[in-house]
C-alpha cells in the first residue's frame, strides 16, 4: 500500500491561485492512478481530477476544466494539484487518492487517501 499525505490548502480570494501537494511514500506513484476529490459541509466527495499511470493522460470535472492543473513529479513521488481563477464554490476539504485499477471519478475505485487540506476562498 502507498501512504499519502496532502498539503497546501490555505484562505485565499475569489479568483487567486493555490497548489496543493500529494506526497506519497510506501511505493512508487507511478504505479498508481492518481486522483484528487473534494467533498464540502453537507455535500458528497467529488471528483476534482486525475492523472493516468504514464502520466500521459488527465481527466477533470466540468467544474474545474480549465482553471485546475494535475501534474506529478516522480522523482519527488509527489503529485500536485494547480488551482487558478478560485471560486468561493471551490471551499472544501480537498484529498489526493491513489487507485491501482483506471482512470475513474469514482471515489470508490481509488484504494488509498490522504489526510485532507483544508481550502477555503473568500469572495
Amino acid at each position: 500500500q502507498v501512504q499519502l499525505v496532502d498539503s497546501g490548502g490555505g484562505l485565499v480570494q475569489a479568483g487567486g491561485s493555490l497548489r496543493l501537494s500529494c506526497a506519497a511514500s510506501g511505493r512508487a506513484i507511478n504505479s498508481y492512478v492518481m486522483g484528487w476529490f473534494r467533498q464540502a459541509p453537507g455535500k458528497e466527495r467529488a471528483f476534482v481530477a486525475a492523472i493516468a499511470r504514464s502520466g500521459g493522460s488527465t481527466r477533470y470535472s466540468d467544474s474545474v476544466k480549465g482553471r485546475f492543473t494535475i501534474s506529478r513529479d516522480v522523482a519527488k513521488n509527489t503529485v500536485y494539484l494547480q488551482m487558478n481563477s478560485l471560486k468561493p464554490e471551490d471551499t472544501a476539504t480537498y484529498y489526493c487518492a491513489a487507485s491501482d485499477w483506471i482512470l475513474s471519478p469514482i471515489s470508490s475505485y481509488y484504494g488509498s487517501w490522504g489526510q485532507g487540506t483544508q481550502v477555503t476562498v473568500s469572495s
